[in-house]
C-alpha cells in the first residue's frame, strides 16, 4: 500500500539528532521517511549527489525543512544557496507540501538581522553565515501558505507535525464527502433538467388536450408562489378560480377595488382593509372567460404580473395667500 513520502531536509552535523527523532515519528504514523544518511535516496552515477536529492524531493509528498544556525554545503547547481536551501526551493517550485522549522535562537536573532541588513560587518551569534537569514527572509516573503514554526527541541517539531497531519487527514476526509455530495447534487440537477425538458415538451405537445397534464399544471401553478410572496403568506397557496383568489385575498385583508380606479395595465386590483400604503395588482389575465385559472408552466410565467405597488401620495394643498 502506498505511503506518504516525507523528505527530511536540513544541515546534517548540527541537526542529526533532530533528523533521527523526526524519522522515528514519521515511521510511527505509518509514513515513509526519506533522508540521505539512511540510503533512501537513490544516487545516480551520471549525476551529482545533490541532483539526485533534488529529484527525490520532486517525488515526495511532504518536505520537512529544519533550519538551524549552520549554512551547510553550498549548492553547485544553485550558487548562493546551500543544498538544504535548494531542496526546500525545489519543493516549493514543484508544489510539494512544505513544513518549515527554524531554531528559536536563530529565529530570535533574525530580527537583529532585519535591523542591520545594510551593514556588512555585523557578526551573528547563532548563525555562521548571514545567508541563513537572507534565506529566512525569502521564506517569509513567499506568497504560498507555508508557515514558519520556531522550535527548541525535536519534540516541538514532532508534536506540531502530528497535529498538522491529523488535520490534513480530517480535511481530506471532509473533501471526499463533499465531492460525493457534489456529485450526487450534480446528478440530481442533471436529472431534474432532463425531467423539466421532458415535461416542457409533453406539456407543449399535449397542453389543452390532456386533462391529466392540465391538472398537474394547475396543481403546480406559478401564480401561487407569486401571490404568496406579494402578500407575505408563509404557507402554500392554492386557488383554481377568480372567485377563490378573491376569497383568499379577502381573508388576508385585501378586498377587490373598483375597476374605475385600476391602472391602465391592471386586469385586477386589490386594496388592503387595514391602513396600508400599497395596493396589489395583476397585470396579466390568468383566468379564462369562465373565471377558471389557465394552465401555465413556470417558463411561461413572469413574476412581474403580480405586483405590490405603492399608493400615490396626495398632493399638499397650496399655501393660502397671506393678505398682508
Amino acid at each position: 500500500m502506498a505511503k506518504p513520502r516525507v523528505f527530511i531536509s536540513s544541515t546534517y552535523y548540527d541537526l542529526r539528532q533532530v533528523r533521527e527523532d523526526i524519522e522515528r515519528m514519521v515511521r510511527e504514523v505509518g509514513y515513509e521517511p526519506i533522508r540521505h544518511e539512511t540510503g533512501r535516496i537513490p544516487y545516480s552515477k551520471d549525476n551529482k549527489l545533490e541532483t539526485s536529492a533534488y529529484r527525490e524531493v520532486e517525488h515526495s509528498d511532504i518536505i520537512v525543512s529544519i533550519v538551524g544556525g549552520r549554512f551547510g554545503t553550498e549548492s553547485a547547481d544553485q550558487p548562493g544557496l546551500s543544498i538544504s536551501q535548494a531542496e526546500l526551493k525545489r519543493a516549493l517550485d514543484y508544489g510539494v507540501q512544505v513544513f518549515v522549522f527554524v531554531e528559536k535562537s536563530t529565529l530570535s536573532e533574525y530580527s537583529t538581522y532585519l535591523l542591520n541588513t545594510d551593514s556588512t560587518d555585523i557578526k551573528y551569534r547563532f548563525a555562521d553565515d548571514v545567508r541563513v537569514y537572507e534565506f529566512i527572509k525569502q521564506l517569509y516573503a513567499l506568497p504560498q501558505n507555508n508557515p514558519i514554526q520556531g522550535f527548541e527541541t525535536s519534540a516541538d517539531i514532532t508534536e506540531f507535525l502530528r497535529a498538522q497531519w491529523a488535520g490534513l487527514l480530517q480535511r481530506f476526509l471532509q473533501d471526499q464527502q463533499r465531492q460525493r455530495e457534489t456529485q450526487v447534487l450534480e446528478e440530481m440537477n442533471a436529472t431534474a433538467k432532463t425531467l423539466r425538458d421532458l415535461v416542457t415538451y409533453l406539456t407543449e405537445e399535449r397542453k389543452g388536450t390532456s386533462l391529466a397534464i392540465n391538472e398537474i399544471l394547475i396543481l403546480n401553478h406559478p401564480a401561487f408562489l407569486s401571490f404568496a410572496k406579494a402578500v407575505g403568506a408563509n404557507y402554500r397557496v392554492f386557488f383554481t378560480t377568480r372567485l377563490e383568489l378573491d376569497q383568499w385575498l379577502l381573508a388576508r385583508g385585501w378586498a377587490p377595488s373598483e375597476p374605475f380606479t385600476w391602472d391602465n395595465d391592471s386586469v385586477m386590483e386589490w386594496e388592503g382593509k387595514r391602513p396600508t400604503d400599497h395596493y396589489l395588482k395583476l397585470t396579466k389575465d390568468i383566468f379564462d372567460a369562465d373565471g377558471r385559472l389557465k394552465a401555465m408552466t413556470a417558463d411561461e410565467w413572469d413574476d412581474s404580473w403580480v405586483l405590490l405597488a405603492p399608493l400615490p401620495q396626495p398632493s399638499e394643498p397650496p399655501d393660502e395667500e397671506i393678505p398682508f
